[in-house]
């Protein structure tokens, strides 16, 4: 039995249409329009115990909003779920306890005091005993090395800092599943390389499960070995990071290095000509023609070196987001051919 299972998860917004112009406000005091977006149609996932899953994903796929129905944040308009045998929308305290989330654009913290006063909070909040709350806290600050920082006013610390107190504020209860959405965000390159260290290092240590989104592909590839793929409420792929590659990727890099005294001329009949630095080229070449073309061009050319190389993994997934673009743009019908129900109240 997984962990985290659900079921044709799904969950719409009824949204306000508001049009322009005074003549249109006043009207809209008696007959408001409405437009129905689906979040998130129909998920089935399974996630076991001890897994690390990315879940990617454009802005407005319905993420966030998964991760708020795995919270109990909010109900799901059909389907269903489990989180370690809980219903997350019945809120039960026996669930709160055992998991944590963490919202890179939101505080868990109070912004005017020092964070080891919201820590002992948290520790009242979840009954943490007195010795346990000291050793875990004792623990987290020593890996995330802060502890010159817990006097200072939450205020007062960089975004990297107070998201480091962030994880210490979820983490104090021990929970068996942690929801992180976006904890990276904003933060410059060394720190999102620590608070990505800090997780891999907690995550294998204590096998707990956790579900991440970031749109940072480097995140990604540290932490994840599973990545599932939502776009316009759907999953688009659930897999690994490599078969994204694999999947998706329709064609390779390949880089030649000429001969010094070799012509850089001609290549575009091999394929396209991303770049030409003699006596180096670089080449964008279809997967099945790879091969051939190879064969083509050390027949015809004085080749020093070769790298073939699958695109970066930014490339493919924006590539990948495309194509979940245009085929929801085909399934999706247009407004006025809704049920009036769903256009307006």
């Amino acid at each position: 039995m997984a962990l985290i299972e659900l079921r044709n998860l799904t969950k719409s917004f009824r949204v306000y249409q508001k049009r322009e112009g005074l003549l249109a406000s006043i009207r809209g005091l008696w007959h408001r329009e409405y437009r129905e977006v689906r979040a998130v149609r129909g998920i089935d996932l399974d996630v076991e115990q001890g897994e690390f899953v990315a879940f990617l994903g454009p802005n407005g796929a319905g993420k966030t909003t998964t991760l708020k129905l795995l919270s109990g944040v909010i109900n799901p308009t059909s389907g269903a779920a489990l989180v370690m045998g809980h219903v997350p929308w019945k809120r039960e305290n026996a669930y709160r306890r055992r998991f944590a989330l963490v919202m890179g654009q939101k505080n868990q913290l109070w912004w005017d005091l020092p964070a080891q006063e919201s820590f002992r909070l948290h520790q009242q909040i979840y009954r943490i005993a007195p010795d346990a709350f000291a050793r875990t806290l004792d623990e987290l600050v020593e890996l995330l090395d802060v502890a010159r920082l817990l006097r200072q006013p939450v205020r007062e610390l960089s975004l990297g800092e107070r998201m480091k107190m962030e994880l210490i504020a979820a983490l104090l209860h021990s929970p068996d599943v942690l929801f992180l959405d976006e904890p990276t965000i904003g933060l410059d390159v060394v720190a999102q390389h620590r608070i990505q260290q800090f997780l891999k290092y907690y995550q294998q240590r204590r096998r707990i499960t956790i579900l991440l989104t970031s749109h940072y592909m480097k995140d990604v590839a540290a932490l994840c070995r599973r990545v599932v793929v939502i776009s316009h409420g759907r999953i688009q792929y659930d897999g690994s990071l490599s078969g994204i590659r694999d999947s998706f990727s329709s064609h390779k890099i390949i880089t030649l290095q000429l001969a010094e005294t070799a012509s850089t001329d001609g290549f575009q009949r091999f394929g396209e000509v991303l770049e030409i630095q003699p006596p180096r080229v670089k080449l964008r070449i279809e997967r099945p023609a790879v091969a051939g073309m190879l064969a083509a061009i050390l027949a015809q050319h004085s080749v020093e070196d070769i790298a073939v190389e699958d695109p970066p993994l930014e490339e493919v997934i924006a590539d990948l987001f495309s194509q979940a673009d245009t085929s929801a743009d085909e399934d999706e019908p247009p407004a006025d051919a809704l049920p009036a129900a769903e256009r307006a109240g």
